[in-house]
């Protein structure tokens, strides 16, 4: 597919319509396709973009020139001017006073590409996945020769540790450091696992990686067992992904064909095998110390800790344990350098992050964003804006254990850092994205209907805490709810955060802490009410609604 050049970003606020917007795209795709250049510019609607007087407004990207107010009669003038001739249509340039709100904030943000920033996703949809011949002509395994013949593994940790790199399934935990701690463990054996349990519900994005660019994932390992002295190690995949597995079945045959794994690579003394072994269903085995009990044959619980795996991990020996995203990026750091991955991302958030995108918007897929850009921005840029109709209310950041961020926190830029000040979690990057029809309460009882479903019940707090959060929200859902209910999910979010086993218990309570935050108002509606404000829960669909006194 013939990557786009640049976007058109129209404003279609009710506003904007009044004054001409509809007319105005039909102009510009006029004018596109009189200069040929449709197949080279994309066009999208903006349509949450606050107070201007510039309206209606166009965005030119990757230049963030804004034009404004713009009449279809000067459609053709900025086409010709800017796409066609390549230069600002100065007449039509909006003033820099006047570019306030969404627009102010679309015009600041430099970080937007086209065909996106890609870093993780460089080879996927590029290279044949089945063919290392071709993965080895777009840079495939160039980082570990450089690091088996030039770098020692001090140097090695060291450019990770510079980059910044932050582990990317949720948590945000420095790798470099984590290698580090392996590296220093002492052992006459070490492991190196990839996670690829990707369990969490709307997360497809490792998939992308493996499906993609196995060799990625492979030759990642491979550095980090030289780095933290490993010479084995496994990919934990999710057993419903059978085509990834025999993607990367097939790749590391591969490999070891051509002398990328296996013995003595590049003529070193270095060794280090690589095993597949698929789950079977179990979301806690995204846990790394349940993951490891799967693969050492045990039911897959998550063990106490400390120990850590860095310590005590497979078969008790120290373990680095990274997931797909975080090591897609290993090959890229180690080839370009600690600068040059810190010239994408914020300073404390470095580089770029992979979010899924499903929800009431115009696109849906995987993209590949500079970290730091803020959720109206993907929005309006990434996934071309709201469904027609919808306007945003709600967004959860990580699958079922991410954080439910209302509509007030859209321009917060979506990096560690700056989401942990704000009190949610940017999590394993599966954007929902949710209009004015999602009900909250329903939304919050199907993910603890999840959590129940997939505790593994070694430990109390998860395991009834989980099911009474359920009920409680059940009751609530049915106008059954009395606002007590709202005091027993504090306190239960209270001990299962205290002292559930793991990060299941711990994060189940994630939907029901941002729930009460942000939109208890509604929660109230369905106890005192006895009506569901969007006309999704149960109660809305009976005939005659309960309404009494809940108090």
């Amino acid at each position: 597919m013939k990557t786009k050049r640049a976007m058109l970003l129209v404003s279609t606020d009710p506003e904007s319509m009044r004054l001409g917007a509809s007319d105005l795209l039909k102009s510009l795709k006029e004018a596109l396709e009189a200069y040929q250049l449709q197949d080279e510019v994309d066009i999208a609607e903006i349509q949450d973009i606050e107070r201007t007087n510039i309206l209606p407004v166009v965005v030119v990207y990757p230049e963030a020139a804004v034009y404004g107010p713009v009449k279809p009669g000067d459609a053709r003038y900025l086409v010709e001017e800017h796409l066609y001739k390549g230069r600002i249509a100065e007449d039509l340039l909006a003033p820099p006073k006047q570019l306030t709100g969404q627009i102010g904030s679309l015009r600041a943000h430099k970080g937007y590409n086209p065909s996106e920033q890609r870093i993780v996703l460089e080879r996927a949809g590029r290279i044949d996945p089945e063919n290392i011949e071709d993965a080895i002509a777009h840079n495939a395994y160039e980082a570990l020769g450089k690091v088996l013949t030039e770098m020692t593994p001090e140097q090695v940790i060291d450019v990770v540790e510079k980059s910044g790199l932050q582990g990317r399934g949720g948590a945000g935990f420095l790798t470099g450091r984590k290698w580090k701690f392996v590296s220093m463990a002492k052992s006459d054996k070490k492991y190196v696992i990839c996670n690829a349990d990707e369990s969490e519900p709307g997360t497809f994005k490792d998939r992308i990686v493996l499906e993609g660019d196995p060799h990625a994932i492979l030759e990642a390992m491979a550095i980090a067992g030289c780095a933290v002295g490993a010479d084995e190690g496994y990919i934990y995949i999710r057993g419903e992904y059978g085509h990834a597995y025999r993607r990367l079945q097939h790749a590391i045959e591969q490999a070891e064909e051509f002398g990328f794994l296996g013995r003595n690579i590049f003529n070193t003394n270095f060794n280090f095998h690589i095993h597949l072994h698929a789950g079977a269903g179990a979301y806690v085995c995204g846990e790394e110390t349940a993951l490891i009990e799967s693969i050492e044959g045990r039911r897959g619980e998550p063990r106490p800790r400390p120990p850590y795996p860095v310590t005590r991990g497979l078969w008790n020996k120290p373990t680095l344990v990274n997931n797909v995203e975080t090591l897609a990026n290993i090959p890229a750091i180690l080839r370009n350098g600690a600068e040059w991955y810190r010239a994408f991302g914020t300073p404390s958030s470095p580089g770029t992050k992979v979010y899924t995108i499903m929800g009431n918007v115009n696109f849906s897929g995987v993209i590949e964003v500079p970290m730091g850009i803020t959720l109206r921005e993907v929005i309006n840029i990434y996934a071309k804006g709201m469904e027609p109709g919808s306007v945003l209310k709600l967004a959860q950041t990580g699958g079922s254990s991410g954080s439910i961020i209302p509509s007030s926190l859209r321009d917060v830029p979506m990096d560690f850092e700056s989401f942990r000040k704000a009190g949610v979690s940017l999590g394993s990057g599966a954007l929902l994205i949710c209009d004015q029809h999602t009900c909250i309460v329903d939304l919050v009882k199907v993910l603890l209907q999840f959590f129940r479903f997939e505790s593994c019940g070694k430990c109390t707090p998860c395991r009834v805490g989980t099911q009474r959060s359920y009920e409680v929200m059940d009751r609530i859902s049915k106008g059954q709810g009395k606002l007590e209910d709202l005091d027993m999910l504090q306190n239960l979010i209270a001990e299962m955060e205290r002292a559930s086993n793991c990060g299941l218990g711990q994060t189940a309570t994630v939907p029901i802490r941002d729930m009460l935050r942000h939109f208890r108002t509604e929660v109230e509606a369905h106890i005192r009410l006895g009506s569901c404000p969007t006309g999704v829960c149960e109660m809305a669909l009976t005939a005659e609604p309960v309404i009494a006194d809940k108090e």
